[in-house]
């Protein structure tokens, strides 16, 4: 990798700290940055990826950001067409390098601070809609650019701080009776052998208390913190309700866009996933009710190969004259409060409504 100080006579030398950090990220020379593209990559686009390297090489910063930008537009279209398991992962990697070669334009000019937002907005498209490419340098230009965007704040500390109630809706609803319902087992800190036997062998879901208590969100996140963090990053977000409604969608936003437009809590359609899920409620409450896979027939799951895994039923306001069956499906219910974490077994159908303004994180796994 290349040095952060270059020779005098280097057309790339002397663009300021920035610019000298993101330079050390690259190879010395035009020949050792590339990319090695399979036969589905057109030659005339392998050649303008070259031309593009060698601009940047000379610091023709201008032609450079041309040619990327040319790069971007036609790799776009290949993203875009057809459904997005049939892209080529070249096709991919030809985006990000084409979003590299543009952020990096972008910020070899000092002290321009849209220009830095830019390039971090470009970035994050090549995260999102890209593949990773020379040991994932996307990822490392971007927490570059985050760590010397102009008018960060010094970071917090690490007091829980309480989530501001500007934008959100007082629409949470009440919470069910839960007496009345099956609840979900809980559990204190089990060993991984006890609930590898009894809960992920078996699939069978329960809430685990105790076992997140130590990660630095339950201290540090709220939606001041998330803001602050991560405000400026661009992010998919779903619009909409249910993503059964036809005015559903998704779209690209940052997160501080996200959040003063969008935060507030609305019930989700029920559906499963085809992996276990461990879903961690880190800030505010949320209502859970899980469904056997045993009962997905009174689940009365859409016919379409698209929403096969999602129910037609609206949980808490059940039609019971179209979804009879639906009345006499028994289900397991909680309110998971922050630091619990619940365990759903595959293809358990799962509805969640927030009770607060709440934060979650999910991880799914085979």
């Amino acid at each position: 990798m290349g040095e952060a100080t270059r020779h005098p006579g280097d057309p790339l030398a002397g663009a300021g700290a920035l610019w000298e950090a993101l330079r050390a990220l690259l190879p010395d020379t035009k020949e050792d940055l590339k990319l090695d593209l399979g036969e589905k990559v057109e030659r005339s686009v392998v050649t303008l990826l070259q031309q593009a390297t060698a601009l940047f090489y000379e610091g023709r910063r201008d032609e450079c950001l041309q040619s990327s930008e040319a790069i971007l537009d036609y790799s776009w279209e290949k993203l875009n067409t057809g459904p997005w398991q049939d892209v080529d992962k070249d096709w991919r990697r030809v985006y990000a390098f084409g979003c590299l070669l543009k952020a990096l334009c972008l910020c070899q000019v000092p002290g321009d601070a849209a220009a830095v937002a830019a390039a971090l907005r470009v970035c994050d498209m090549g995260l999102l809609m890209g593949a990773a490419i020379l040991g994932d340098v996307l990822l490392k230009v971007a927490a570059i650019l985050q760590t010397h965007r102009p008018g960060k704040r010094p970071a917090r500390s690490a007091t829980r701080e309480q989530p501001s109630t500007k934008k959100a809706k007082d629409d949470h609803g009440s919470i069910p009776d839960l007496q009345l319902e099956r609840a979900v087992p809980r559990l204190h800190c089990p060993s991984l052998e006890h609930f590898q036997k009894h809960f992920l062998a078996p699939q069978r879901p329960v809430i685990l208390e105790g076992v997140a208590d130590h990660w630095p969100c339950m201290k540090k996140w709220s939606l001041e913190y998330i803001q602050e963090v991560a405000g400026c990053r661009t992010v998919p977000v779903e619009v909409g309700s249910r993503y059964t409604d036809e005015e559903w969608s998704q779209t690209l936003m940052t997160v501080s866009e996200f959040i003063s437009k969008y935060i507030v809590s609305k019930p989700r359609d029920i559906g499963y996933l085809a992996q276990h899920q461990l879903f961690d409620q880190v800030m505010g409450r949320k209502y859970i009710r899980l469904y056997s896979p045993q009962e997905s027939e009174a689940l009365y799951p859409h016919d379409t190969h698209l929403l096969h895994n999602t129910s037609q039923v609206d949980v808490e306001n059940p039609d019971l004259e179209k979804f009879p069956k639906f009345a006499e499906a028994p289900f397991q219910s909680c309110v998971l409060s922050p630091g619990e974490i619940l365990f759903i077994p595959v293809k358990y159908w799962h509805y969640v409504r927030a009770l607060d303004l709440s934060f979650s994180v999910s991880f799914w796994w085979s």
